[in-house]
């Protein structure tokens, strides 16, 4: 299937090395258009829930054609077979409904866009390419009443919380593939749950990725002035730290922010450009207005300083040294659990569990 066929005139592609979009609009710059389309790239296709004018990136996407290998690996993992009913949450371009439509004909795709006008591109998009999965509009956290039970649910938006309703919607055995994460971090990984006849869904995580976020459960970021005003770091606690910056900047994508988040709870991570020799790495409590900075600087040991009734350095360097003494262990050693009581993580077996 031609992606290009579902993807608007201007454009948006974004560089994984750089975390920067240009803007690409077929109608002035055709050949750039189309080796973006035919790129394992994102593209973004609108920006700030619709509300975004003119060609320069907005300030939030919102809405995109994820990168081509990244689905195919979802939809490897979500192993439809013939007759299957499943239910596709965040339509976007539409593409990923229409792989799905091909394998498993229209009256067995039920695919569900929070934004009216992304769902109605959509739409035409499957329709002038011939299929006709369900198309509707609606918040995708609460699946899609009427079409159920269905054998896989697939969501590509990044999500913090698997909805009941997905669960209650999947028949037992079924499997609900989506990328999770925590607000620690805006990386995700792909869970591949099987629902149980309890009620429950279990299974591990299949590799790191990165989607927009499910619109219900997207965070805004913490505002620092609430956290950090004027004169906070003179009245706070101050300490050194014999972390490094190689031992806890891994990387985006790399097993050690995705662990952290795990263990550090209602925490978010900022990690700042380096400049001069020295990064600041800030974290910001959900729970409270706890705070903290680390400062790697280079040739010198990390200074900390830490504020509130959480000390959240303290607790992030007991999470590192957890990791590290585990055996560092990847994404695909991690597993998640949902119940009706809540969510629970687990490493290797879900006998040591913990809730997240």
């Amino acid at each position: 299937m031609d992606r290009a066929a579902f993807l608007p005139d201007l454009m948006w592609p974004f560089s994984i090395e750089r975390q920067t979009s240009h803007a690409v609009d077929r109608r002035e710059d055709p050949d750039a258009w189309y080796a973006a389309a035919d790129s394992d790239i994102p593209v973004v296709t609108q920006w700030d829930d619709g509300g975004h004018t003119g060609t320069a990136p907005g300030a939030v996407s919102t809405s995109s054609s994820s990168m081509p290998s990244v689905v195919y690996a979802m939809l490897s993992d979500l192993t439809v077979e013939e007759g299957m009913r499943v239910l596709d949450v965040g339509t976007g371009t539409g593409e990923t409904a229409g792989l799905l439509t091909h394998r498993l004909g229209g009256r067995n795709v039920t695919t569900i866009e929070v934004d009216p006008t992304v769902s109605r591109w959509a739409r035409d998009r499957l329709y002038a390419a011939g299929l006709r999965p369900e198309v509707m509009v609606g918040d995708g956290s609460r699946g899609h009443a009427g079409a159920e039970p269905y054998d896989r649910v697939l969501a590509t938006v990044g999500i913090r919380e698997i909805p009941g309703a997905w669960v209650e919607q999947t028949r037992p055995g079924g499997l609900i593939v989506a990328p999770w994460g925590t607000y620690y971090s805006h990386a995700d990984a792909v869970a591949r749950l099987v629902v149980r006849s309890d009620g429950t869904a279990s299974g591990r995580f299949t590799r790191p990725v990165e989607f927009m976020k499910l619109r219900a459960q997207r965070l805004s970021p913490p505002n620092h002035g609430q956290y950090v005003p004027s004169g906070a770091l003179e009245g706070a606690d101050t300490s050194t730290t014999a972390v490094t910056e190689a031992e806890f900047i891994t990387g985006r994508y790399t097993a050690l922010p995705f662990a952290l988040g795990l263990r550090v709870r209602d925490c978010v991570q900022a990690v700042a450009e380096k400049r001069d020799g020295a990064r600041p790495v800030w974290f910001y409590s959900l729970s409270d207005r706890s705070w903290a900075c680390v400062v790697f600087r280079d040739g010198d040991a990390a200074r900390v300083w830490q504020s509130g009734p959480r000390r959240l350095w303290d607790e992030v360097e007991t999470a590192h040294r957890w990791w590290e003494g585990s055996g560092r262990p990847g994404h695909d050693r991690f597993g998640l659990t949902v119940s009706p009581e809540g969510q629970r993580i687990w490493l290797d077996d879900p006998t040591r569990s913990w809730t997240v």
